[in-house]
């Protein structure tokens, strides 16, 4: 177990935090593991993790949209805007005309949105959600947002089912709250799953605990990179790269592109055996490697 750099597409249970989640992966993967946008405790759905050496490549992955299926309860809205808090407002619930024009007016594109009290942003040095709990009143900074789509599955009445795409940084929690009130009542959510992260659908996503399609998926690390269309794929010598493992950078002319163009902000240096062995930094105007983005040892290829 250990030193395999991996890309693996999780889907999360809900009762448990996503650090909790990685707990599995921590033992029969690598000890060294991260995941890309966390999901709340009640949430479950697609997360990507990113193990070994990979876990530097975290900045590629998460600042794409991600989807959702939301569950909205109109008429009630909790502390923590999900099912774990207590109610502590009611209103009427509004009508589904109500509810379609405030997410025409006022929950599609560029918005500002105030992140939920029970987060872990940090104020004034400490964790919100800490400072809630405490009974501290604190206002929350609006932060500029994306809602690319907001499109209604059904509604019975009070529970919205809806397919919203968002941009990072978005809370759902807060889109639940605040379309509530925008209607003239109130919300939370009740149930909540990603169900994408850029190209990445949980429909592709297997349960930790599914040893065999888990250690199946390690071996699509490189179509996942390429799903980024960030990533070249380059050859070198094996004698130039004996240099580069030891850390020089390749020079452009060691490079045989063999997917993509100089023009791709990575590549992926494979050896003459078609191995992955690093993935680089490419500067776009001259070809060259800016840096080494990661390295995978030899001895990581064979527990793969």
């Amino acid at each position: 177990m250990g030193n395999r750099a991996s890309i693996l597409l999780i889907d999360k249970e809900s009762g448990y935090t996503s650090f909790r989640s990685l707990g599995a992966i921590k033992r029969k993967v690598d000890k060294k593991v991260g995941h890309c946008g966390t999901l709340d405790k009640f949430a479950h759905g697609l997360l990507i993790v990113l193990t070994g050496p990979f876990t530097k490549l975290n900045m590629l992955f998460s600042g794409m949209d991600k989807s959702y299926r939301a569950c909205i309860r109109f008429g009630e809205e909790t502390a923590t805007l999900d099912p774990e808090g207590e109610v502590i407002a009611t209103a009427e619930l509004p009508t589904l005309e109500v509810i379609e024009d405030a997410i025409k007016n006022q929950f599609t594109g560029n918005i500002l949105q105030a992140p939920p009290i029970y987060s872990a942003i940090h104020v004034n040095g400490k964790r919100a959600y800490k400072l809630a709990r405490e009974g501290v009143e604190i206002e929350m900074e609006k932060r500029p947002i994306t809602i690319s789509a907001f499109d209604i599955i059904s509604f019975d009445g009070r529970d919205l089912i809806c397919d919203i795409t968002v941009s990072k940084g978005t809370y759902i929690r807060s889109i639940a709250r605040d379309l509530g009130l925008a209607c003239g009542s109130r919300g939370y959510l009740t149930d909540l799953e990603r169900t994408s992260i850029g190209p990445f659908r949980i429909e592709e996503a297997v349960s930790a605990d599914d040893d065999q399609a888990m250690f199946a998926m390690l071996s699509k690390r490189e179509e996942y990179l390429k799903r980024l269309g960030l990533c070249s794929s380059t050859t070198i010598s094996d004698s130039a790269f004996h240099t580069v493992e030891n850390g020089r950078k390749p020079f452009a002319h060691e490079l045989t592109y063999t997917e993509g163009d100089k023009h791709c902000k990575y590549s992926l240096l494979h050896s003459e055996d078609g191995v992955l062995r690093a993935i680089l930094e490419i500067e776009e105007q001259t070809g060259d490697c800016s840096k080494i983005f990661c390295q995978i040892k030899q001895e990581e290829h064979d527990k793969l």
